[in-house]
């Protein structure tokens, strides 16, 4: 019996860390690009980063399956290796950050946005190259933000149901993860099952907004005190 827990807590356990290590990068990557992007595909390359928050999980799953299928282009370009990704665990992990990206896409940009551009024109100045401006300079600074964006991030990988069913289908130990195993005991009749899932959900889902809570407060307490810094020089 503990297996029916076990086994989807510890593939969704799995799906998120990596899942959301993915995220952060690939975020990071394009909220930078596009926090200094100036060209005139901006508004079009910004939405079809967005896009998967607004359509339904299930499209996302739909589009994905397309194109990781059989007789999808990535899908052919992987049998040359023998590699399938539908109904296997990387599944789940594609998923989960094809619908997290955007949360993380768009509040670590914000994040990015609001750094003063003066002080990395200084670090430039002082000859500090662009990498290093951006960990040295843009990160620390934005870091608040962007943890935030991190933790909302795997929240989403963990609560992702539509895509993960769509391209990876519900196989009991494989890919069967909570938000999966939830639905299908319920349609089981195993409700016991059911709501033991629920609540590690809800424990795990409370953890990552008090997370956040924690950072906000202390990203305001940061900022209160380099006002009243100023204040007294």
């Amino acid at each position: 019996m503990t297996e029916t827990y076990l086994a989807p807590l510890w593939i969704s356990l799995k799906t998120v860390l990596v899942a959301t290590v993915i995220t952060f990068f690939l975020g990071i990557a394009a909220a930078r690009w596009m926090a200094h992007y100036t060209g005139k595909c901006k508004s079009l390359i910004d939405g079809l980063f967005i896009l998967p928050l607004v359509l339904p999980p299930t499209v996302v799953g739909l589009g994905l399956l397309l194109l990781f299928g059989k007789n999808g282009p990535i899908g052919q370009f992987l049998e040359l290796f023998n590699t399938t990704i539908v109904f296997s665990w990387p599944a789940t992990v594609i998923a989960a950050v094809s619908i997290s990206f955007p949360l993380m896409y768009m509040t670590a940009r914000g994040a990015f946005e609001q750094v003063d551009t003066h002080i990395e024109d200084a670090a430039r100045t002082l000859g500090a190259s662009e990498w290093r401006v951006f960990w040295s300079v843009t990160m620390p600074l934005s870091w608040p933000g962007v943890a935030s964006a991190t933790i909302l991030s795997l929240a989403r990988c963990l609560g992702e149901f539509g895509a993960t069913l769509m391209l990876a289908g519900n196989i009991p130990g494989k890919t069967a993860t909570i938000p999966v195993a939830i639905y299908f005991s319920i349609q089981a009749g195993d409700m016991n099952v059911a709501l033991i899932l629920v609540g590690i959900v809800l424990v795990i889902a409370f953890g990552s907004l008090a997370a956040i809570a924690y950072w906000k407060g202390k990203a305001y307490k940061a900022r209160a005190a380099m006002a009243n810094r100023e204040v007294v020089e």
